[in-house]
Parts: C-alpha cells; structure tokens; sequence
C-alpha cells in the first residue's frame, strides 16, 4: 500500500504535541523537540508533508526491500 492510496493525516494539538494517523487511526504520538522541529517543516507541499510524516513514524521504503515477482 502506498502513500498515494493511503497518505498520513497530522494534527497539532495546542500542547504542541503532533499526531500523526493513517487509516482513520492515531499511528504516533510526536512530542517535545522531534515535534517542534517537524511542525514548521508540514504544511507547504503534500508530497512533502507526506514523505516528512512516513519518515517520522519510520514507515517508509528504505530502497532495500525485495519486489515480489510472480512467475
């Protein structure tokens, strides 16, 4: 499943702390510095925003993975 069938959502909470949700569901919890710094990163391009919200969950391809191959 991919980004684009299924993209990460955020809120900022007025306490700062930033949560993430994927599927209708709070996935992670980001508070303190982690979140301060990716708060003013979000909100200026959706492929961005989503590519910054996979990498902070650590939900994101690494490069490494092997492709399924039917034969």
């Amino acid at each position: 499943m991919s980004l684009e069938d299924d993209p990460f959502d955020y809120q900022v909470t007025k306490s700062g702390v930033l949560l993430i949700r994927r599927g209708g569901r709070t996935v992670m919890e980001l508070g303190g510095k982690k979140a301060a710094a990716l708060i003013p990163k979000l909100g200026r391009d959706d492929d961005t925003d989503q590519q910054l919200l996979a990498r902070a969950t650590g939900n994101y391809r690494h490069g490494n993975e092997r492709q399924f191959r039917r034969r």
